[in-house]
């Protein structure tokens, strides 16, 4: 405990920005609502400002660029569709258009990246036409809680860190791991950094309920054998899911399992928004990423070291670990950041899948620069064995021609055909056979430069 609590103070020391640094950075942020309020004004436009994210909430963490959310939040009289074009005509042509679910916009002032988000103003969040509708909630909801208890500031940026440095933040569909916001929520339900960890790290048995509910479809059982952790608002049960409701909308698991829809509770975590009833801040969470992110907690605790809290370089990493390192680069012809990501993903998996028939994969990592707007593909492979693949029995002609249009060697053994199929191809010649294949598929999946690194 001792020396988990030295890293932590140290961690703090390290990550959080000086009085300096912050005051300029809320000077500079305040300076630019100021001016924007009144720009509103002058075009008689009724929109309140309000500054959220980190800024808002004391919660951030040092870096080489600082990044500041603004919000505009629009009167119910205007169109939830048209504020974007709204907002971008009293920003002007300085202000770059990002594409998003709403269309928003970032400037760079004073060195800082000032991202303006329009939103509507509504009375009750079940009223959000669009995500970022909730963030006036959000934000005051962990204000007041931080108010309360101001170490959680310092608990907050330790967490953020932490999973950040592990490739776990963000719920963006190529991470699918912790959002900021729930990470807020998560170290204000579990009361610090280092107890929630503790809790990630002892959790096991995951399994999803998907396959509950498939295996038990003739049957409500499933809501009845549930096991309750009394002391906390967070409920386990035989399908193994952490459920957090610290608004307590509902009476217990059966409910929320019951009531919210099927596509909102497939997350290993269910983490009900003490904003909204209805929604799951941790709805994107995988299994894949928890699951990774669980072995991390369990690593730090068992060793705890700073580099934990260190952002892996896993180019270096991969490199000085193995000598047959295979390294792909693309891009794609998407805006950087999720859109971008996502395509990325997606052609990972496309050529895994294809490279995975040649070779035996013994490491496949997948990295996206959201600066660069290029993802990388780290393999290991190792040669993969002779194989005899079996083809269609000798009375389906049509199937059996087309096995042996593809394998002109096949033989037939007790009436089903069968072939040898040999792995002799290099890493070079499978790329290259990969490139003139699937040329119009590349091209399909947006990508539009691929090309072996190492």
């Amino acid at each position: 405990m001792k020396n988990i609590n030295k890293i932590l103070k140290q961690q703090i020391e390290i990550i959080k920005p000086d009085n300096d640094t912050f005051s300029n950075i809320k000077k500079t942020t305040d300076e630019f609502c100021n001016d924007l309020k009144k720009k509103l004004k002058g075009k008689k436009i009724k929109a309140e400002v309000f500054i959220g994210g980190s800024l808002a909430k004391n919660t951030l963490v040092k870096k080489d660029k600082y990044d500041v959310d603004i919000f505009v939040r629009f009167d119910e009289k205007y169109e939830s569709d048209n504020i974007s074009k709204l907002l971008g005509k009293v920003l002007g042509r300085k202000a770059k258009k990002i594409h998003g679910s709403r269309d928003y916009y970032q400037l760079v002032v004073e060195g800082i990246i000032i991202e303006v988000i329009p939103v509507m103003k509504i009375r009750k969040p079940e009223d959000a036409k669009n995500i970022t509708d909730l963030s006036y909630f959000h934000v005051n909801y962990i204000l007041k809680k931080i108010r309360k208890n101001k170490k959680l500031s310092d608990e907050i940026i330790l967490a953020k860190t932490f999973v950040y440095a592990q490739d776990c933040y963000g719920a963006e569909s190529y991470i699918h791991g912790f959002s900021g916001y729930a990470l807020e929520l998560l170290v204000c339900h579990y009361g610090s950094f280092l107890r929630f960890i503790r809790e990630i790290s002892k959790f096991n048995k995951l399994r999803s309920y998907k396959n509950i509910k498939q295996n038990n479809r003739s049957s409500s059982s499933k809501l009845r054998r549930v096991r309750y952790r009394e002391s906390k608002t967070d409920y386990i049960s035989d399908i193994n899911k952490i459920i957090i409701d610290d608004s307590k909308f509902y009476k217990n698991k059966q409910e929320v399992l019951r009531e919210l829809n099927e596509s909102k509770i497939q997350s290993p975590i269910i983490l009900i928004d003490p904003t909204f009833r209805e929604r799951n801040a941790l709805a994107s969470l995988s299994e894949e990423t928890f699951l990774k992110f669980k072995k991390v907690c369990s690593g730090f605790l068992k060793n705890p070291n700073n580099r934990f809290f260190e952002k892996r370089d896993l180019k270096k990493e991969l490199k000085k670990k193995y000598k047959n390192l295979r390294i792909i680069e693309i891009k794609t012809n998407k805006q950087a950041g999720d859109i971008a990501g996502s395509k990325s993903k997606k052609f990972f998996r496309f050529f895994r899948g294809k490279l995975g028939r040649e070779f035996e994969i013994k490491k496949a990592e997948f990295d996206y620069s959201e600066k660069k707007n290029t993802a990388y593909f780290y393999f290991v492979l190792e040669k993969k064995k002779d194989e005899i693949v079996k083809g269609p029995h000798v009375t389906k002609v049509h199937d059996l021609t087309r096995f042996r249009k593809v394998h002109p060697k096949s033989f037939i053994k007790n009436h089903i055909a069968y072939a040898k199929i040999k792995h002799n191809l290099t890493f070079r010649e499978f790329f290259r056979m990969f490139k003139r294949k699937y040329r119009k598929v590349v091209r399909e999946m947006d990508v539009e430069g691929v090309g072996v690194v190492k």
